[in-house]
């Protein structure tokens, strides 16, 4: 029966990691840019983890196999915010310190680098991109990513994708890192709005309570589980 239970544990350590997600994903829905994370899992036969070939004991117990992230694009909200920009497509801006980021929702440091929420600076074509106005009003942003100052070439930013969107991962503060070489995007610059998350708040909360509902039911197994084991053995100990 012991192998019951740890089955049945297993599934409980799986909608655990599961219910972690959920949470940390509803907790960011409103982060612009985030990109919601998601968890595959696979079947291991009892057999498999005795070390033995499998002969025809169909018990399995469940593993958490690979986290990734969801890198399909949020919907765009308008602000009107001249350094708020948003990516139309698939790409990234450039931070400093080898970072990226899909969150646009940039500003002016005192020196007039345009800098991210947590101040490190976005980077352009020749590095941090400094704007000499105390107006952002000033500031015209393109399609392909230019900026002028009152019609008069600023910069680009840098926007950079990567062939492989599962080796861009989370490195937190809303960035992503990758050790692949980034690559040329051919996305477009859309200023004055920023990129909603990705998350679907409805069906986080319907995924949730699904979770605790198959979180209480495995539990319950558990525990009819370790009552037959009592039973057996209060009966084993009168004979």
């Amino acid at each position: 029966m012991y192998k019951g239970s740890y089955i049945a544990a297993s599934g409980m350590v799986v909608k655990q990691k599961q219910m972690e997600l959920v949470s940390n994903n509803l907790a960011n829905s409103a982060t612009f840019g985030y990109k919601q994370d998601r968890v595959s899992f696979r079947d291991v036969y009892i057999s498999e983890i005795n070390g033995v070939p499998q002969q025809g004991d169909g018990r399995d117990m469940t593993y958490t196999n690979t986290f990734y992230t969801d890198h399909s694009m949020g919907a765009f909200q308008s602000t009107g915010n001249p350094l708020d920009v948003a990516i139309g497509g698939s790409g990234y801006f450039s931070i400093e310190g080898n970072k990226y980021t899909r969150a646009g929702n940039f500003a002016l440091d005192v020196e007039g680098y345009i800098v991210t929420k947590t101040g490190d600076k976005v980077l352009g074509a020749s590095g941090p991109i400094q704007i000499q106005t105390g107006n952002v009003q000033d500031v015209q942003i393109g399609s392909d990513g230019t900026i002028s100052v009152n019609k008069q070439t600023i910069d680009k930013l840098s926007i950079v994708d990567f062939p492989d969107q599962q080796n861009v991962v989370k490195q937190g503060n809303n960035f992503f890192v990758s050790d692949d070489q980034p690559i040329e995007s051919t996305a477009t610059v859309n200023q004055g709005f920023v990129e909603s998350s990705n998350v679907n708040v409805i069906q986080e909360m319907v995924t949730m309570i699904e979770l605790l509902r198959e979180y209480e039911t495995q539990q319950k197994v558990v525990q009819s589980f370790d009552d037959a084991t009592s039973k057996v053995t209060n009966d084993m100990a009168k004979v």
